[in-house]
C-alpha cells in the first residue's frame, strides 16, 4: 500500500497498467515446490512482539486505527473507520471487513486500516502474519510497513516495504486463469513523481489460492537486504546498490543495481542520491488493511469493482502478527538469515532494483570519442567476451587499418569494444573511462561504425549490436542492425554503415552518460565461422561550431576590414600554423576581423551559440608581426550579433588567458561565450568577430590569426 497523500494515487494510476500486476513484481513468476524444502526460521529468531489476538478486542495499546475518507492515496472506495463492523476479534483471529457503505456515504465502502506506529516501531527483525485473503474484483489486502519518522524525507524518500498485497484474488480472466498472486514490494529514490520501486510476485501452485486458507507471510529485514517468504519458502531477495569505483576512487558502476535514496544532506543542504542502506535503516511500523477498488486493482483482472463481491462483506482474516530479533546481532539484523539456493541469483529469487548507475563526474563539456577510427582510443581495447579469440588490427584495402573479429564456433560469445576495467588484458596502459554522451543528446548525437563480413556464421542469424553503461548496468539489449538509420542487413565482402541514434539507444535502456561498452555481433550461439572487419568506430554529434579561419578563410565568414580600404590576406606562416590570415592597419581607422554579413561578402547566416552558451566559447591565436606606431594603442576584441543589435567589446587581456600581444610568438585568446552574454551580448544570432588594436591607435600594426572559432573547444 501506499501512503494516505493524494499525489502518489497520480503515480499509482501511471504505473499500474503497465506493471499488470502492480507493485514492482510479474505474476508470471511461479513456484517450484520441489525445488528445495522450505526452512523454518533458525534458532537465533527471538521474539520480541506478538499480537496473537486472543483477546475479546483489538489492544489499543498495540494498534491505532486511521479514520479518514482519503481513498489510501490511490483513489480507493472506501473509507476507514473504527466500527466494530470494520474490524473485531473472533475465535483468536482478527477480522478486518470491507463492507458496503450506507446509502449517501461519502465512499462506497467501509474498511479499517491498523497500525503499530508509536506504539511498536522495529530496525531489522523478521515481520510474520498468518492470514487468510479476502477475494473478489476490487479486493486489496496489505500487509506493509512506513517508516515512524521520515527521516529521509516525504514518500517514498523515507522508503516503504510492502511486505504482501494482493489484489483481486480468485477472478476468472477470460482464458480461465485464477488470480492467485501475492506481491513484496519496496518503495524508495527520488521525491514523488519520479520515485521507485521495485518486487516481484509469487504465483500459488494450480488449485491454491491465499483466499481459500491461512498461509505464513513473512520478511527478513536485515542491514543493506530484505527477503519475502511464503509459508517459510524464500521467493524474493532485495538488497542494497553495491559500487564500483575506478582507479580514482570515482563511482563508475553498480556490482548490483539495488535500491537507493536521494535526500538533502543535513550539513550542505544539497541533494545527494546514496547507494547504502538507507532509506531502510531506520524504525518503520506495521500497518494491516482492506482496502477496496484503486488504481491497481481496478485496472487489471476484470477491471472495477465487483459490487457482488461484497455485498456480504470481504473480510482479510489475521490470526497473528509476530516481530522477531536475530540475537546474533541486532544491531544489524544479521546471522539468522533464513536461506535457499538461489536466493541471490538473479534468475531466480534476486530482484534488481531501480537504482540509477553513479558515473564520473561530467566536465560539462560535449565531446566526441572516435574508438577507432585507424587506431584504438588509449583508454578502448577490442574485445571478445567469451570466444578466447583475440581481436587484432589489420590493413584493409579500402579502408585502411581495421579491427578484425573471428567468431571459432557456436559455443556463445560477443565481441566489440570496451573500456571497462574487468576486460582490460594484463599490462593494459589505459585506464576505465566510461563515456557522457548525454551532452551530444540534443546535437544529432549517434553511434556509428563501418563493418564488412568478410566471412559469414555458418548459421542462420542476426547482426545485432549491444551498448552497455555503468560497469555491467543499463544497456540497450540486442538492437538488429537491420533497426540502424540505414537500415540494412550485413551483405557479404561489402562495407556497410550502420548508425544508431543515441535518443533510440536511451530509450533501449541505455545511460548515454556511462558508455562502456560497444558490441556488434551474431546472435548468441549462431555465430560459428563468422569474420567481420569493423573500422570508424564514434559516438558523436554535431557540435555547433563555425570555424573563422583554420588553414584556409571560411568563404561564409570572410576576412574583412572595415574601413580601412584593404584586403587581408592568407599567408604561410611556420611549419605548426600553415596558411594564417592576414591584417595590416595603414592611416586610415580600422577594425579587423571576419564577417558573415552579406555587405561584407559573407553567407548572410549568423551563428546560433544558444545551445552551448554554458560552454561554449570564441577562441583563436594571435601573433603579432609589428605593433602600432602607438605605443599605448590597446589590442582589442570585439563580437557583435543580429546586424549590430548588441555588441561586446574588451580588451584581449580580458580573455581567459589574460596576457598581452607578444611580437613574433603566437599566443591564445579564449572569450566564454557565459561571460560575453553576461555583458550583454546576443549569443542567437552572432556575425561579426573582430580582433584589432583600439580604434585610430593601429596604423602600422601587422599581425597574423590562426584556429580562430566559435564552438565548443
Amino acid at each position: 500500500m501506499n501512503m494516505t497523500t493524494t499525489k502518489v494515487s497520480r503515480l499509482v494510476a501511471a504505473i499500474s497498467m503497465t506493471m499488470l500486476f502492480g507493485c514492482g513484481g510479474s505474476a508470471e513468476t511461479k513456484s517450484d515446490f520441489t525445488k528445495v524444502d522450505p526452512q523454518k526460521p533458525v534458532s537465533d529468531w527471538q521474539m520480541v512482539w506478538s499480537d496473537e489476538f486472543d483477546g475479546a478486542s483489538i489492544d489499543s495499546n498495540k494498534w491505532n486505527f486511521e479514520l479518514n475518507c482519503a481513498g489510501g492515496g490511490n483513489n480507493e472506495k472506501q473509507c476507514y473507520t473504527d466500527s466494530e463492523q470494520n474490524a473485531f476479534i473472533k475465535d483468536g483471529v482478527l477480522n478486518i471487513v470491507a463492507l458496503p457503505a450506507d446509502e449517501g456515504a461519502e465512499k462506497p465502502y467501509t474498511s479499517a486500516r491498523l497500525n503499530t506506529r508509536y506504539n511498536a516501531d522495529f530496525t531489522y527483525g523478521r515481520f510474520e502474519m498468518r492470514a487468510k485473503l479476502p477475494s473478489g474484483q476490487g479486493s486489496w489486502p496489505a500487509f506493509w510497513m512506513m517508516p515512524t519518522n521520515e527521516v529521509y524525507g516525504t514518500w517514498p524518500r523515507s522508503g516503504e516495504i510492502d511486505i504482501l498485497e494482493a489484489v483481486n484474488l480468485k477472478t476468472v480472466a477470460e482464458d480461465g486463469t485464477v488470480e492467485a498472486n501475492i506481491h513484496g514490494t519496496l518503495h524508495y529514490g527520488r521525491e514523488w513523481p519520479n520515485n521507485s520501486n521495485s518486487g516481484k510476485a509469487y504465483t500459488f501452485a494450480e488449485g491454491m489460492n491465499p483466499a481459500d486458507d491461512f498461509h505464513t507471510y513473512a520478511i527478513e529485514w536485515q542491514e543493506g537486504e530484505i527477503r519475502w517468504y511464503v509459508d517459510d519458502y524464500l521467493y524474493a531477495t532485495q538488497r542494497r546498490s553495491e559500487v564500483r569505483y575506478n582507479s580514482k576512487d570515482e563511482a563508475v558502476g553498480l556490482k548490483h543495481k539495488g535500491w537507493f535514496a536521494e535526500y538533502f544532506e543535513q550539513g550542505n543542504g544539497e541533494l545527494t542520491t546514496h547507494w547504502d542502506n538507507a532509506p531502510f535503516d531506520k524504525d518503520f511500523y506495521l500497518i494491516l488493511n482492506n482496502a477496496v477498488g484503486g488504481d491497481w486493482p481496478e485496472n487489471v483482472n476484470n477491471l472495477g469493482v465487483d459490487a457482488a463481491a461484497f455485498a456480504e462483506g470481504q473480510s482479510f482474516e489475521i490470526d497473528y502478527v509476530r516481530v522477531y530479533q536475530c540475537a546474533a546481532n541486532t544491531d544489524t539484523g544479521k546471522g539468522c538469515e533464513t536461506v535457499r539456493p538461489g536466493y541471490d541469483n538473479l534468475e531466480d529469487a534476486l530482484v534488481e532494483g531501480k537504482a540509477p548507475v553513479p558515473t564520473p563526474p561530467s566536465d560539462g563539456v560535449a565531446k566526441n570519442l572516435d574508438i577507432f577510427n585507424g587506431s584504438l582510443d588509449a583508454n578502448w581495447i577490442a574485445w571478445d567476451c567469451c570466444g578466447g579469440t583475440t581481436p587484432e588490427t589489420i590493413t584493409d584495402a579500402d579502408k585502411g587499418d581495421v579491427v578484425k573479429f573471428n567468431i571459432n564456433d557456436n559455443n556463445g560469445t560477443v565481441l566489440g569494444f570496451s573500456t571497462r576495467g574487468g576486460h582490460f588484458p594484463d599490462g593494459f596502459a589505459g585506464s576505465s573511462s566510461p563515456f557522457d554522451a548525454s551532452l551530444l543528446l540534443d546535437l544529432n548525437g549517434r553511434v556509428s561504425f563501418d563493418m564488412k563480413v568478410v566471412t559469414p556464421p555458418t548459421s542462420s542469424t542476426t547482426w545485432l549490436l549491444k551498448a552497455e553503461a555503468g560497469d555491467g548496468g543499463p544497456n540497450t539489449g540486442d538492437v538488429p542492425l537491420s533497426e540502424s538509420n540505414e537500415g540494412v542487413t550485413p551483405v557479404t565482402g561489402q562495407w556497410q554503415t550502420y548508425t544508431f541514434p543515441l535518443s533510440l539507444l536511451q530509450e533501449r535502456g541505455l545511460d548515454i552518460s556511462a558508455i562502456d561498452v560497444l558490441m556488434v555481433f551474431p546472435t548468441w550461439q549462431t555465430g560459428g565461422g563468422a569474420e567481420y572487419l569493423i573500422t570508424n568506430v564514434t559516438i558523436e554529434g554535431d557540435l555547433p561550431k563555425v570555424d573563422l579561419f583554420s588553414d584556409e578563410q571560411n568563404l561564409d565568414w570572410p576576412m574583412w576590414d572595415c574601413c580601412g580600404g584593404s584586403k587581408p590576406v592568407e599567408v604561410m606562416d611556420d611549419e605548426e600554423h600553415g596558411l594564417t590570415a592576414e591584417f595590416t592597419i595603414g592611416a586610415t581607422a580600422t577594425v579587423m576581423g571576419f564577417n558573415s554579413r552579406t555587405a561584407a561578402g559573407g553567407s548572410g547566416e549568423a551563428f546560433d551559440a544558444t545551445s552551448i552558451l554554458e560552454n561554449g566559447v570564441i577562441a583563436f591565436e594571435l601573433k603579432v608581426i609589428s605593433k602600432p606606431n602607438n605605443l599605448d594603442s590597446v589590442w582589442n576584441f570585439k563580437v557583435e550579433s543580429d546586424n549590430g543589435s548588441s555588441a561586446v567589446e574588451i580588451p584581449l587581456t580580458d580573455s581567459v588567458e589574460s596576457v598581452e600581444p607578444t611580437i613574433g610568438e603566437w599566443q591564445t585568446y579564449t572569450f566564454t561565450l557565459a561571460d560575453l552574454a553576461g555583458a550583454g551580448l546576443d549569443v542567437s544570432a552572432l556575425d561579426v568577430v573582430m580582433i584589432y588594436p583600439t580604434w585610430d591607435t593601429g596604423e602600422g600594426a601587422v599581425y597574423r590569426v590562426d584556429n580562430a572559432f566559435i564552438g565548443i573547444p
